[in-house]
């Protein structure tokens, strides 16, 4: 499904004779999967019909009916979820731009582009990270006058804005440095960390020496900056924005904060080649204790509003501050799809994969999500209803303030705001802080039906979905070489918190007014719904994943069979659809660029997640629904200590904190190893069993298996990352008592 063939081209040539801008492409062997699929359904509708034909009913079996039953209930959601899951495979289709023809047709005409970059926490998110996404991002091959770069810092943190000055008078020479040399990896820490053995003494080599030179003395300037907690009173000096820290600041106590540090409406705002550079912004909005902020939302509301009064480039493209751009032209590709003469009118917004330029070679905590990359999303931009990521994306201005497509209409991507032009930096400064104010939006729309949407963890993908409910497209691109990378967590703890807000965030979509099959209904296909329930239902898929893994253990242990004996037909449609599934995924898995161990270890974060994050999401979603929880948002940090990043390198699982989710997931590994432990026994004591039980058998050696890691930090590792004596023993205990529970 990973791979593409000629496809239907979007769009002939138009009445002019205007070659398309963007072209879209079936995915290959599309007809033959569906076959296949229809097959695993039958499979699946076999097991269903086998658990309510076979119903224990003798006397003493009153403990295994209710086992019984609570297995058709979680093959009947793994049935279902997994038809979800379907909705996007059966429609794969990849687009492709041609930027030479938008070159060639609209150079002189090619609209503004604002960049929001968001930032929330100094600490967390180092400064020297922040400032080379903001540099990667200015170094676009891009007409400078027409990019505006926004960073929003939630921190109201005068290191980060020290980094950014920094940074503003570092871009003079950097960006004429990678276009000059045409380099592409244009985030200068990303780009220095390249091997540089191959350079010589040559004009290029001189000069990469000289930049390499400066932006080391410009990281070490922040760094130190940072470490004594006080910024050079030269530089102090030098730039009044400073004066805005001379107030109590405190994180969630300050006032508006809006700087332009390059003007791009001046001629004479040029880099060490005497080329334009682009305007560049700081923005921290106001905070208050008595005024909710609304996390990331409220920030790139606040962003929208400031650039509105600033820029106001018809196109917006936000990214996280650790996501750096890694292709020079992806600007330019991606307005080939909203300035297609044909299509382009109804494109809300180009979503792109999320990709990590830190990752091991075998993916240890299962960042890349290949199959969610290069199939699931693809064949949710195939029904125009692309997910809406919260970073790497590029969006439509009108459609992401509220407006509504109206059929027909040509687009506003051509026009040019004129407000600003006689204005002075101070006058627009002053005129934005207003609009980054917090009481700027009571009693609007704002949150509601303009810009993000509030009151979610992933407002992304709600705000996605309200857009296209709005009758607005939005479509997918992943292009070869990644347009954008970012940092990919480093330890299981942070991999499953980063979960855990994202799996209760999409549930609590799922049970709202904004429900996919409710509130899009009539509006967007039926295969976009379903397939947005593919990540809204992962909370409470993890009440089937948890059955699963204990049920059937507890039952071997009490020599009650929950499957066909060997000898029955019935046990084939759980033989086909256990392995045609699974060869499938393998199958799937590589041609998206995976390797086999990386599948192994998805298969081992898919159970880790399910049992762990996604079920305190489903937890956490259900007590909100009761008005005993409060929405949360979690940072994940961008930090990491010299032996967890030894560890992370040699794939070795972190573990190493206290947490309740460690203490699940290592009970269930040992409940497992337990009753495969009694299951081997009763193997060599008692040759009836086998055949009753050969199933629940396998179940546990598969979960024994994929917690190998786990054990190994239980009982083998000495390392700070090895999973801690006390957990350990709270883990033993749990299982034994699970051990104890009788079921006859």
């Amino acid at each position: 499904m990973g791979t593409q063939e000629s496809g239907v081209v979007v769009g002939k040539d138009d009445e002019a004779g205007l070659l398309p801008l963007f072209e879209r492409k079936a995915g290959r062997l599309r007809g033959a999967y569906r076959v296949f699929s229809s097959t695993i359904m039958v499979g699946i509708c076999l097991i269903w019909f086998y658990r309510l034909s076979n119903i224990p009913n003798g006397e003493g079996e009153r403990g295994k009916l209710w086992a019984w039953i609570g297995m058709f209930m979680a093959e009947l959601g793994f049935g279902i979820y997994w038809i979800f899951t379907q909705s996007s495979r059966w429609n794969v289709s990849y687009s492709h731009p041609f930027k030479d023809r938008l070159s060639n047709r609209y150079e002189e005409k090619l609209p503004g582009v604002d960049i929001f970059v968001c930032t929330a926490d100094p600490i967390m998110e180092p400064p020297t990270l922040v400032i080379s996404t903001v540099l990667s991002t200015m170094a676009y091959n891009y007409p400078p006058e027409k990019l505006s770069i926004y960073l929003s810092d939630d921190g109201g943190s005068e290191f980060t804005f020290f980094a950014l000055l920094e940074a503003s008078h570092f871009s003079k020479d950097w960006i004429p440095f990678c276009k000059r040399f045409k380099v592409e990896t244009r985030s200068p820490e990303a780009y220095f960390a390249l091997d540089s053995s191959s350079l010589q003494d040559s004009k290029f080599g001189q000069e990469w020496l000289a930049i390499k030179k400066l932006y080391e003395e410009m990281k070490n300037r922040i760094e130190s900056a940072i470490e004594t907690g006080k910024i050079p009173k030269e530089t102090r000096d030098q730039h009044k924005g400073f004066s805005e820290w001379d107030f109590n600041i405190t994180k969630q106590n300050h006032q508006s904060i809006v700087q332009i540090l390059i003007d791009g409406r001046d001629i004479n705002a040029t880099d060490n080649d005497g080329n334009r550079l682009p305007t560049l912004v700081y923005m921290a909005r106001e905070k208050r204790p008595q005024w909710h902020h609304n996390f990331k939302a409220g920030a790139m509301n606040a962003l929208m509003r400031v650039s509105s009064e600033i820029s106001d480039a018809p196109f917006i493209l936000n990214l996280d501050c650790d996501m750096y751009a890694n292709d020079s032209d992806t600007v330019r590709e991606t307005l080939c799809f909203f300035m297609d003469e044909k299509e382009g009118h109804e494109v809300a917004y180009v979503q792109f994969p999320q990709n990590f330029d830190n990752l091991t070679k075998n993916d240890i905590y299962a960042d890349a999500a290949f199959v969610t990359s290069g199939v699931e999303l693809a064949g949710m931009g195939g029904y125009g209803a692309s997910i809406y990521c919260g970073t790497g994306c590029l969006h439509r201005r009108e459609a992401l303030v509220g407006r509504k497509y109206i059929k027909g209409s040509s687009g506003q991507w051509n026009i040019k705001s004129k407000k600003n032009v006689d204005r002075s930096i101070n006058d627009l400064e002053e005129a934005s802080k207003v609009l980054a104010s917090c009481s700027y939006e009571k009693d609007t729309q704002w949150g509601k039906e303009m810009g993000l949407i509030y009151g979610c963890p992933v407002e992304d993908v709600i705000t996605g979905l309200a857009i296209q409910c709005r009758g607005w497209k939005s479509l997918y691109y992943n292009p070869d070489r990644k347009a954008f990378l970012g940092v990919a967590p480093t330890t299981l703890d942070a991999e499953l918190l980063q979960h855990k807000r994202w799996s209760e965030g999409m549930f609590q979509i799922f049970v709202s007014k904004y429900c996919p099959f409710t509130y899009g209904h009539g509006v967007i296909k039926l295969g976009a719904q379903m397939g947005y329930c593919v990540y809204l239902l992962w909370a409470p898929t993890s009440l089937p994943v948890l059955y699963y893994v204990v049920v059937p253990s507890i039952c071997l242990l009490n020599g009650v069979s929950l499957f066909p004996e060997v000898s029955s037909l019935w046990l084939l449609p759980f033989a086909y659809v256990i392995a045609a599934s699974n060869v499938y995924s393998i199958f799937e898995f590589l041609s998206c660029d995976g390797t086999p161990k990386g599948w192994w270890n998805f298969q081992r974060l898919w159970l880790i997640r399910r049992t762990s994050s996604y079920f305190f999401g489903f937890l956490d979603t259900i007590l909100r629904q009761l008005g005993l929880s409060q929405t949360k948002f979690s940072l994940t940090t961008k930090v990491m200590t010299e032996d967890v990043l030894k560890r992370y390198e040699q794939e070795v699982m972190e573990f190493g904190s206290s947490t309740i989710m460690f203490t699940i997931t290592s009970t269930l590994a040992l409940l497992n190893l337990f009753t495969l432990v009694w299951g081997i026994k009763k193997v060599v004591l008692d040759f009836r069993a086998p055949d009753q039980l050969i199933l629940q058998i396998i179940l546990c050696a598969l979960v024994v298996l994929v917690n190998l890691p786990v054990y190994q930090a239980l009982f083998l590792r000495s390392d700070k990352g090895c999973i801690p004596s006390s957990v350990m023993f709270k883990s033993i205990v749990l299982a034994s008592l699970a051990c104890l529970i009788p079921v006859s």
